[in-house]
């Protein structure tokens, strides 16, 4: 809780602290190094004093040089596979999941909102956003070693595969990212405010988060799991998404004029291709083509068709009917509940983990969504958020010795502890500074369309086009 505090309170001095505590912890390295070689011939001294001068020398065999990473090509190809189908998420799969929830007016502009994040993010993640993340930093953030990712080229590993390579899978993961938090903001927001919104975002709030997680931070040191981005990706996003649809208010007319999804074609197929996609989110995860990345495959598969089910048959005991939004919300859910533990549990803990999502999730986009009073548009928030908790807290309850031999949490109750901790920091930042960054383009350029611009769609009134 201490770190949780601590890293609220230091937010703001994140970027100024990073480089100075780098800098520390580079000078500090040769000064070991001094001590350890002075200490080995002092050592060596003493020994040759000790030894009689008739007595033969010992001789003590080389030490063997550490093995150097190498490249693995068959890790590689797969990361490169993963990387594609992670991109194919955004675009065209959750472009297509979202353009078909939104009234006909609002579907380029909702479209347009996934194709901008991929072409925003990619910038900022070559720019600053990679170093920031996966630099050796401080405990909170990474250095500015990697701006423009210097010193990386075609050499350079990470693990088996190409550093460059890793660059990218993870930028795909940075795009989806900010892409989920415009299903809460649907209908509603100005493109440039939003535009304005995730450049900021990526670099103040999911660098951060990532490099606590993933980047040697101290949710990673303390313990937390997250295989593939429960808390990085989904809390994350959704939290965001949440506060966003607070600041912009409700949709005129909500509750008063029909807010049918106007094509669920485009979501069913959006649906799939986010289906799909996710064999590359999670098993890509386990950065090589390997048993981890098969069954990361497997529980993934199995945790999203059991929330599938489970939605289905929660939404038949409520409503009477089973719909098809329901079917592939539920299959969203699962996907979303597996993340942080496709590489961490069994098949029987995949299953259970995805009947007890498509429920939960079920709850967060219905019940709870009442209860909060918000115009969550998309379901960001009830699906990604509500998800992404279940998930982060049921890994430290099914992450199993069989999946993950000796590195498997001993201890359930500290590691469901862990589990929340990381889960109550990542609400906590995301949303705090969410509503500082909203907060100030509201002030500078303003966040939400005018009431004629939304009566009119934001497909002409932020695009000049519409779908006929």
């Amino acid at each position: 809780m201490k770190k949780i505090i601590m890293a609220l309170s230091l937010s703001g001095a994140l970027f100024g602290g990073s480089a100075a505590w780098a800098e520390e912890a580079t000078s500090s390295a040769p000064k070991q190094t001094v001590v350890a070689a002075s200490d080995a011939t002092t050592t060596a001294a003493s020994a040759t004093t000790a030894t009689p001068a008739l007595a033969p020398a010992a001789t003590t065999p080389a030490p063997a040089p550490a093995a150097k990473p190498k490249l693995d090509t068959g890790d590689t190809a797969w990361i490169l596979i993963s990387t594609a189908l992670v991109l194919l998420m955004t675009i065209p799969g959750l472009a297509l999941f979202y353009g078909g929830m939104v009234r006909k007016k609002n579907v380029l502009g909702t479209m347009a909102h996934s194709f901008m994040a991929a072409v925003i993010v990619s910038i900022v993640w070559v720019v600053i956003g990679y170093t920031l993340a996966f630099d050796t930093g401080n405990a909170f953030i990474g250095g500015f070693s990697k701006t423009m990712l210097a010193g990386i080229n075609t050499d350079t590993l990470q693990g088996t595969i190409p550093e460059i390579l890793f660059v990218i899978f993870q930028m795909t993961f940075a795009i989806i990212t900010v892409a989920i938090i415009s299903g809460s903001v649907a209908e509603r927001m100005k493109f440039g405010a939003f535009v304005a919104f995730i450049t900021i975002w990526v670099i103040a709030v999911y660098a951060p988060i990532t490099h606590w997680v993933w980047g040697g931070g101290w949710l990673g040191t303390d313990g937390a799991l997250d295989f593939a981005g429960g808390t990085v990706v989904h809390i994350n996003s959704g939290v965001a998404g949440l506060v966003a649809a607070y600041l912009l208010g409700k949709r005129i007319g909500l509750g008063k004029e029909s807010m049918a999804p106007h094509n669920l074609v485009l979501t069913v197929i959006g649906a799939s291709m986010l289906w799909v996609g996710w064999f590359g989110f999670n098993g890509g995860s386990a950065l090589g083509a390997n048993g981890a990345a098969g069954y990361a495959v497997l529980t993934t598969q199995v945790a999203a068709a059991a929330a599938a089910i489970s939605w289905l048959f929660v939404e038949k005991m409520i409503r009477g009917k089973g719909s098809v939004l329901g079917v592939a919300s539920g299959a969203v859910a699962g996907l979303v509940v597996i993340t942080p533990a496709a590489g961490y549990v069994t098949v029987s803990g995949a299953l259970i983990m995805g009947l007890i999502g498509g429920v939960v999730c079920f709850w967060g986009t219905t019940g709870l969504k009442r209860l909060l009073k918000v115009d969550d548009s998309l379901d960001a928030f009830g699906l990604h958020a509500v998800g992404g908790i279940v998930g982060a807290i049921l890994t430290g309850v099914f992450a199993s010795s069989f999946i993950m031999g000796s590195k498997a949490p001993t201890d359930i109750a500290h590691q469901v502890w862990v589990q929340v901790e990381g889960v109550l920091a990542t609400i906590a930042y995301s949303g705090i500074l969410t509503f500082v960054i909203l907060k100030v383009i509201d002030v500078v350029i303003g966040l939400r369309a005018s009431n004629d611009d939304e009566r009119m769609g934001l497909d002409l009134s932020q695009h000049g086009e519409r779908i006929e």
